[in-house]
């Protein structure tokens, strides 16, 4: 089992990166978020999660234990893969999750991609004793606080600037994909940003 990552940041990708650690490089999935931290050439320390299946062996990295003990708690719901549980923390921070389940919020919760209504009461369900006084949760009947608009766009941009754009190209792209629709996620808002920055080059 592999736990963590202390080495040399040699490459950043769109969904994730690899650290080089005594001459081996490991490629890890990450949210957007944790990959923002990592520069090029910098040493990075980075948690990580060993997702073993019969096809594939995949880690995935997290900046904080906070994260990783969701990413698990939240693949503990039926049918919620690792996939859909780094998506959610692509949207939400651990409390936040802990938050919106706690509140029963499945609103909240179908904000993720790929998060219907059904899977959404089936986390507020089976998760709702475990997450009990994880972080600071929302008290019974009060839906989590989303996120404010500006929070995507700071974490666009710092995910841009850390796959080697500057912060004028970041923060021209992602003012502009923002503004022709404001409720973009922050995958979708990453992804439309590199399309547009795509085209300019």
């Amino acid at each position: 089992m592999i736990a963590s990552l202390n080495g040399t940041v040699v490459g950043i990708e769109l969904t994730g990166a690899v650290i080089e650690c005594a001459g081996v490089g490991y490629f890890f999935t990450a949210t957007p978020q944790t990959l923002a931290g990592l520069r090029r050439g910098e040493n990075a320390r980075v948690l990580t999660t060993m997702v073993v299946r019969d096809d594939a062996v995949q880690l995935y990295g997290f900046t904080d234990d906070s994260q990783r003990s969701m990413f698990a708690l939240l693949q503990t719901v039926s049918g919620l893969g690792p996939r859909l549980a780094l998506a959610t923390l692509s949207v939400f921070e651990a409390a936040e999750v802990a938050a919106a389940v706690g509140a029963g919020d499945a609103k909240t919760l179908q904000r993720v991609p790929g998060v219907g209504k059904r899977m959404a009461e089936r986390m507020i369900v089976e998760l709702k004793e475990k997450v009990a006084g994880y972080g600071e949760a929302a008290p019974e009947g009060e839906p989590a606080a989303p996120r404010a608009e500006s929070a995507t766009a700071a974490q666009v941009t710092a995910a841009l600037t850390g796959l080697g754009f500057t912060d004028k190209q970041a923060e021209g792209a992602v003012d502009a994909v923002l503004a022709e629709d404001a409720d973009l996620d922050t995958s979708a808002a990453l992804r439309a940003a590199l399309s547009r920055l795509g085209k300019k080059n």
